[in-house]
């Protein structure tokens, strides 16, 4: 059993497991579980890249790079969830962890993860930096929210206004055109210029904001059991079609807050 970090205030209850990818294994407000349990599931981080990249190929500059294709044919959701972090810090309220970017990413970096708890809202800072190669790459988090909470309640309701739909092609990966946004179900990566901001509501229970100053978002919500809304710094295979350069003087910060409230 892994060593876990448990934050708490008020009634909000935070679970953190360092050595499974610095995934959120649990977030309990009220006793309620909000997150689909399960070693591979709750909500972990996305870096240094986001959902798909193609063929598990990128380039930095001149220089092509090949990753592990482990979710053929593509590379998927980053080495970070894989990853035992270490702790930097860990409160009450508040935790900080770390990991150093190694092989099978080809450049050397640290990556650091924050949590912050308040009684209603959760926020969480990704940051990427190098003190040597500069390196495209990305951040983000994959939460696994539960379709239904229990109790009788109804299923969760999604809600979002976006500029735009990546039209995605018969590969899982953006064809590079935008459309209008379709209706769901989605497993699709959508435009919000003024910041991510979707709204899930389980009726009479809770509703969760999920709220980024980020203008990405993939929903997934083709799964029984739980919905997947995904802030993140660019699309799928954004390493080759939307490249955000890390370098010594410019790192990579994403934050994204969860807030709550009872309905």
């Amino acid at each position: 059993m892994s060593k876990q970090t448990r934050l708490t205030a008020g009634d909000a209850e935070l679970t953190i497991s360092p050595d499974n990818g610095c995934r959120i294994e649990s977030l309990r407000i009220g006793g309620t579980e909000l997150l689909r349990q399960g070693e591979r599931y709750g909500c972990f981080p996305m870096v240094p890249w986001c959902g798909r990249t193609a063929n598990g190929r990128f380039r930095n500059g001149a220089t092509s790079h090949q990753l592990p294709l482990n979710a053929p044919p593509h590379a998927v959701h980053g080495t970070g969830r894989d990853t035992a972090w270490k702790t930097a810090r860990a409160g009450e309220r508040e935790a900080a962890f770390t990991y150093d970017l190694a092989e099978p990413w080809p450049y050397t970096g640290r990556v650091t993860q924050l949590f912050e708890l308040t009684e209603d809202a959760l926020t969480l800072t990704l940051g990427v930096e190098t003190v040597d190669d500069s390196f495209p790459a990305q951040a983000g988090w994959h939460p696994w929210f539960l379709r239904n909470l229990g109790d009788g309640g109804a299923d969760v309701r999604i809600d979002f206004t976006a500029d735009w739909q990546e039209e995605r092609g018969s590969d899982h990966l953006p064809t590079g055109r935008r459309i209008g946004p379709t209706p769901g179900p989605w497993d699709d990566c959508f435009g919000m210029p003024d910041g991510v901001d979707v709204t899930l509501t389980w009726p009479e229970q809770l509703e969760l904001k999920v709220t980024s100053r980020a203008e990405w978002v993939v929903i997934y919500d083709e799964q029984k059991e739980a919905v997947c809304v995904e802030p993140q710094s660019g699309p799928p295979n954004g390493l080759n079609t939307h490249p955000r350069h890390v370098t010594p003087i410019d790192p990579l910060e994403i934050t994204a807050t969860f807030a709550w409230r009872r309905l």
